[in-house]
């Protein structure tokens, strides 16, 4: 029998499906609990191991702040895990509680933020006009990104990204106040923290599907931009300006 025009057998390539959004659930549902044990070990010895609302906290509003900011954590795990359990119903019901509560966050971060400022005056903080700064521009990232996210609520893969990446850059507060030097009170080495957050998700999505998600992208090159520009904007005489009127106005 003639072999001429035979070609040997190929091996069969075997082609492994991606995760895709099958791991979606339990991985968001980890990633809410490990911002809320950020939290906890941040502010434990200030609040939450003294007494909580009898913290000895400088001031009304920042008892305030410290039971929002605690509101919307639990509520984070609350969604994710609602989700990862399979009741999605109420986790849309509970939907519009949670932007009522962002919306309140963002309210009283600014308050908060301008409180510390009018009693800087007392405070261990070098440069406190400076300093403001910083915590408005958390609000701002948080704000931004928390509309776009209730914009894209029906898209579930965009919004609960937009919403971890926004949670993410809140965390810097707690994130400086963890009992280890390397971190404790150093701006930049808790911001490298909250980028290590938005690292573990860009890594989840190019597992998952082999590329980048859009959200994830924008939402992390944003809040890093941001916190990149406000440091050298907040050394300067335009901004000092502005916040020494602020100062005089609250106090």
């Amino acid at each position: 029998m003639s072999m001429a025009g035979t070609h040997p057998a190929q091996p069969a390539t075997v082609v492994r499906p991606l995760p895709g959004r099958r791991y979606d659930h339990l991985f968001f549902a980890s990633l809410s609990w490990a911002m809320l044990t950020t939290a906890f070990v941040g502010f434990a010895p200030t609040y939450y191991l003294a007494g909580i609302f009898h913290a000895p906290l400088p001031s009304r509003i920042v008892h305030v702040h410290a039971v929002v900011f605690s509101s919307w954590i639990l509520l984070l795990v609350t969604q994710t895990s609602l989700v990862s359990g399979g009741r999605v119903d109420l986790h849309r019901r509970l939907g519009i509680a949670g932007f009522v509560l962002a919306c309140l966050m963002v309210i009283v971060g600014v308050l908060a933020a301008t409180d510390a400022l009018a009693r800087s005056a007392g405070a261990p903080i070098r440069d406190p006009l400076s300093f403001y700064i910083v915590p408005l521009t958390d609000v701002l990232v948080f704000a931004t990104l928390m509309v776009f996210a209730f914009r894209h609520r029906r898209n579930a893969a965009t919004h609960k990204r937009l919403i971890y990446v926004a949670s993410s850059g809140i965390l810097i507060a707690a994130i400086a106040r963890w009992p280890w030097s390397f971190v404790h009170r150093n701006a930049p080495h808790a911001a490298f923290v909250v980028y290590g957050f938005l690292a573990v998700l860009m890594m989840y999505d190019w597992w998952a599907t082999r590329k980048l998600h859009r959200a994830t992208l924008w939402a992390s090159a944003f809040l890093i931009f941001v916190d990149q520009l406000r440091l050298p904007l907040g050394k300067t005489a335009a901004w000092h300006a502005f916040a020494a009127w602020v100062q005089a106005i609250a106090r």
